[in-house]
């Protein structure tokens, strides 16, 4: 059926089209139009495409609860009886029924009876819901056609029509975006204001214990839980501080091989092979880190705490022996790697755009060719340069495969690249995963986490525009 109402639908909208086309072209005649006909033609597709789709939205979304809403005021009082929940996956029950599936649960006596009826009248009422929908898309694409044409005329404004149409739809979108960034911000408000009345915002920020375990229930025995979240902020900011060790000098040093040294074979070689790196899954970054840079590690340092075990430096050689596979120095090194190609890829753009003059001007001043680079290139780019270096700690803040598989899950207060540590992403999704009750402090402290991962992130941006900015009225 889908299928088939589709069909029509473009039948129309084409009909349309083409319909206003020939029409403009025949008004035209004799006179001088304003719009070009393809101009009209697209006026009339537009008229009768959007009634048809807003009808198609609007009845995806009616469809579910004007479904249920039927189903229930004719089912019999059997199953208007039972309990919400149980209601619920009686209708479930039925509605797989009638489309010729089996059902979910066994259902008693008169439950079994009643559900191939109840099936059959679903279905029913699906079948009719969904075909008045087309019928009402197709009419309404219709109608829109009809009065589109009924306007075409050679001194009608088609052009600034279509692209107010255009205009309207840009604006739309914009506002969607702008509304989701609000509804995303409200929610983790509002649940982050939950979270903080039942426990202090001074003990979140500031607390070095983390321990979320409560007990849900009055009469569950358990922890009362610390929320103490400065060993999530440092985990966090160890292995950042790691991956942009590893990431930033070798991105930024590749770009600058890349635009400025590299010949266009090997830059045709070298930078698509780079960029294979970004492509890579995350969750693969994280095998590899597990499998095999995290016992490489383990066996480096134990090898090194062999070496000095029994000697002057006997504490650390056996602090070295009990190093494990995770480690905060493996989910760096690793994720240093993964933002790789972001530094590398974003500096060689950045690179290549300041203008070749600048270039010039220095060789004709006699500098080298790496003096070019270091006082020219490099401070005409720093703005671009500092973005992405901007973009890979956001990625490098945002990470959570990697840390969960190489660096572990245990909340200390440490800024040790050999210890394991965890880091604020991870502990959101630990603390929202399986079945949770939103009104434990347990699991709104993930919207707490996450409100203040969100206000750094923004401190960040704010500060690395600030910096933009300064540099870009210095040398633009």
């Amino acid at each position: 059926m889908l299928w088939l109402v589709l069909a029509l639908l473009v039948l129309v909208v084409a009909g349309a089209y083409a319909a206003g086309r020939a029409l403009a072209v025949r008004r035209s005649v004799g006179a001088r139009p304003h719009s070009r006909p393809n101009q009209h033609a697209a006026y009339a597709l537009i008229w009768a495409a959007a009634p048809a789709i807003a009808l198609m939205v609007l009845g995806a979304v009616t469809a579910g609860p004007v479904t249920q809403t039927l189903m229930l005021e004719g089912a019999p009082e059997a199953v208007q009886n039972l309990d919400p929940f149980r209601r619920q996956a009686f209708m479930g029950d039925a509605h797989r029924v009638g489309q010729g599936l089996e059902a979910q649960q066994l259902w008693e006596q008169p439950y079994a009876e009643l559900l191939p009826a109840e099936g059959r009248r679903a279905h029913r009422i699906e079948a009719t819901l969904s075909w008045g929908g087309a019928a009402a898309a197709i009419l309404a694409a219709m109608l829109g056609a009809l009065f589109a044409l009924s306007q075409i005329k050679a001194s009608m404004r088609a052009r600034n029509r279509v692209e107010g149409w255009i205009g309207g739809l840009l604006f739309a979108c914009s506002v969607v975006a702008i509304l989701t960034t609000l509804g995303i911000i409200g929610a983790l408000a509002w649940d982050s204001l939950r979270f903080f009345q039942s426990v202090p915002p001074t003990d979140f920020l500031f607390g070095t214990q983390w321990s979320p375990q409560t007990a849900i229930r009055a009469d569950q025995v358990g922890s009362s839980g610390a929320f103490g979240a400065v060993p999530l902020f440092a985990g966090t900011l160890l292995i950042m501080l790691i991956a942009m060790t590893v990431a930033a000098p070798i991105g930024l040093f590749s770009a600058i091989y890349l635009s400025e040294y590299a010949g266009p074979v090997t830059r045709a070689v070298v930078k698509p092979v780079l960029e294979v790196l970004a492509g890579v899954p995350t969750v693969v970054y994280g095998f590899f880190a597990a499998l095999t840079v995290g016992p490489a590690f383990r066996a480096f340092f134990n090898g090194i705490g062999a070496q000095l075990a029994g000697g002057p430096l006997d504490g650390l050689g056996q602090y070295l022996m009990l190093v494990q596979n995770q480690m905060a120095l493996v989910a760096g090194a690793v994720m240093g790697i993964m933002l790789i190609p972001f530094v590398s890829s974003l500096s060689d753009d950045i690179l290549n755009a300041v203008p070749q003059s600048l270039r010039d001007g220095s060789y004709a001043m006699g500098a080298t060719q790496s003096e070019t680079v270091k006082r020219v290139l490099l401070p005409a780019a720093l703005p671009g340069i500092s973005g992405a270096l901007l973009l890979a700690v956001s990625r490098a803040i945002g990470e959570t495969m990697i840390v969960t598989m190489a660096a572990g899950l245990a909340a200390r207060l440490t800024f040790n690249p050999l210890d394991t540590v965890t880091t604020v992403t991870v502990q959101i999704v630990t603390l929202l995963t399986g079945d949770q009750e939103f009104n434990s402090p347990k699991t709104l402290a993930a919207f707490g986490l996450g409100l203040t991962l969100f206000v750094a992130t923004l401190g960040l941006n704010l500060i690395a525009q600030r910096i933009v900015q300064r540099y870009r009225e210095q040398y633009d």
